[in-house]
């Protein structure tokens, strides 16, 4: 018999003394329940991803340390702790998983295939280490490849070969929307390469940007599920195995239940923002609540993620406010149970108008006063956020992120947004599903949280009369659809239009995302959800001449 217990934690970068305590609490959770080792993610002492924080000499020390500290306290017999750290030797970095058992550091083992792209950049930090055989711990030959090592065949063919019987896989794997089933898809490919079982272990929470989901497993040498953890939440968990003739079986462990995509979706956004504004230790944050979709949605989240005494609300009206709009906001703040304050804006638009009368003189009036009534907002908002602490969000999703459709220093301003990273067609549809469902251990009510009047209006910035966002947008369906073509599948214009989509609409889409380069580039960070993300993911220069050819005629 033997037991391992799968600690699916969620660290803070660079808080060496808060993972190692974690690491104590899990490993007296699991002598509790019998186990014979414990599990860790990947480069769980350091947090993950450290970035270029690992390669201070100071934080390479400590994390050694601390690892060093943790094997000595082995010596009481309990179980071995199997955890991954940054580990320097003969002078190079690696990615390290370190067996702490009877008092020592009994082995290392280093992460061979380092990811470089994406939001990775191993390449940049790590040194790759060599194809290493199995670790021999509690009569047990174990296989510990990390994380990037499963989705090659090379470390686990090695593992193979050198008599590995179980495979455990330390993951530090960030959420997007198609992951759960590609991980369960090179599991089985590793599974099905090697004959042996396989533990998949992933870390949870939130780390600026990405979002760590967990949902950890195990497969069986026959490729079955035998334990699955919840997704977006710390467990520790047991799982119970027997030596049979054709080699070691997980007999028990969790079977928690996967969430489907849009849940998954919401979940990691409410997450992402949880432990933004916690790990950075915000008291809580503000919002503008409009009265549209954005806003109304992001508010449920921050709800969800913090509770309602941390949300703070604030309606800032205008001329072109309208009565719908305030009775909106005022519904839906009632039924989150966030504080609420109207703050009007008149004032501060005039002021600033009028003090630049002069420069103006003679110019028609534009977008320019429009964007003015954005910019009163946006200062308005940081001035609640400096005299309260509270970090402000930002609501903008990312339809209008890709168009520029948002006001630098305005609309934009803020310390994190947890749906930038959703088209507009995503918001509604999140939005409806939130009054059906929210996450386990969401703070937020149950029920209907979006007024449905707000789900079904057509959406307006409301910075000039009769104002819709299709004044200037092609209808959402058509442009969500079209910026996913180009930037989730970077497909080429005459491919779009061949998928049935009108060339100048492409074409006008087109220019709109090349041109909005520079404002995103300033936008606060957000939750990534999709294969291709504005941040990490997707690294376009401002200055920037190329136009896909298909977006001009050619020349006969």
């Amino acid at each position: 018999m033997l037991t391992i217990a799968l600690a699916q934690l969620n660290p803070i970068v660079g808080d060496i003394a808060g993972n190692t305590e974690k690491v104590r609490r899990a490993r007296t959770d699991a002598a509790a329940g019998g186990a014979d080792m414990v599990l860790f993610p990947e480069l769980f002492l350091a947090g993950y991803p450290p970035e270029d924080l690992v390669l201070k000499p100071a934080f390479q020390a400590a994390c050694r340390s601390a690892a060093e500290e943790l094997a000595r306290e082995t010596a009481d017999g309990g179980p071995a702790l199997i955890i991954g750290t940054p580990w320097v030797e003969a002078g190079r970095l690696y990615n390290a998983v370190a067996v702490l058992d009877g008092s020592g550091v009994i082995a290392l083992r280093y992460k061979v295939d380092l990811p470089n792209y994406g939001v990775f950049d191993e390449k940049r930090v790590f040194a790759p280490g060599p194809l290493a055989g199995p670790v021999e711990l509690r009569g047990v030959r174990i296989g510990l490849p990390i994380c990037e090592d499963i989705w090659g065949p090379d470390p686990i063919e090695c593992l193979t070969e050198t008599g590995a019987e179980i495979v455990l896989v330390p993951n530090g794997s960030p959420y997007r929307r198609t992951i759960a089933a590609q991980r369960l898809g090179v599991a089985a490919a590793r599974v099905a390469q090697s004959g042996l079982p396989l533990v998949y272990l992933n870390q949870v929470g939130g780390q600026d940007e990405l979002v760590f989901d967990g949902g950890s497993f195990v497969m069986g040498a026959d490729r079955t599920l035998a334990a699955q953890l919840p997704a977006f939440r710390e467990a520790i968990a047991l799982t119970r195995w027997e030596k049979r003739a054709a080699g070691w079986v997980c007999t028990a462990g969790p079977a928690a239940t996967p969430l489907a995509e849009d849940e998954a979706n919401y979940a990691a956004c409410v997450l992402g923002l949880k432990d933004y504004v916690d790990k950075n230790r915000f008291p809580g944050v503000v919002l503008g609540l409009s009265g549209g979709i954005d806003s109304a949605l992001c508010a449920a989240m921050a709800v969800d993620a913090l509770g309602a005494s941390r949300v703070h609300c604030v309606m800032l009206p205008y001329r072109y406010t309208s009565n719908q709009s305030l009775s909106d906001a005022a519904d839906i703040a009632t039924r989150l149970g966030v504080r609420y304050d109207i703050v009007p804006i008149a004032a501060a638009v005039e002021g600033l108008e009028a003090t630049l009368a002069g420069v103006f003189a003679g110019r028609p009036r534009d977008v320019t006063e429009e964007n003015l009534q954005s910019r009163a907002r946006g200062t308005i908002l940081m001035s609640i956020s400096n005299k309260f602490g509270a970090m402000v969000v930002t609501t903008g999703n990312k339809s209008e992120m890709s168009t520029g459709y948002a006001t630098l220093y305005g609309d934009m301003n803020g310390g994190f947004n947890p749906i930038k990273d959703l088209y507009k067609t995503e918001v509604w549809r999140l939005s409806r599903l939130r009054n059906r469902w929210k996450p386990d251990g969401a703070g937020g009510p149950d029920g209907e949280v979006i007024p449905d009047a707000i789900i079904t209006r057509p959406p307006t910035a409301e910075l000039k009369d009769d104002q819709t966002d299709q004044d200037t947008l092609p209808p959402y369906e058509v442009l969500d659809d079209i910026l996913e073509q180009l930037v989730e599948q970077e497909r080429p214009i005459a491919d779009i239009v061949a998928a049935g989509h009108e060339l100048e609409t492409v074409k006008r889409v087109e220019r709109m995302l090349t041109l909005a380069e520079y404002k995103r580039r300033q936008a606060a960070p957000g939750v990534k959800v999709t294969e291709k993300n504005f941040g990490r993911d997707r690294r376009y220069p401002i200055t920037n001449r190329f136009r896909d050819p298909g977006a001009t005629p050619s020349r006969t």
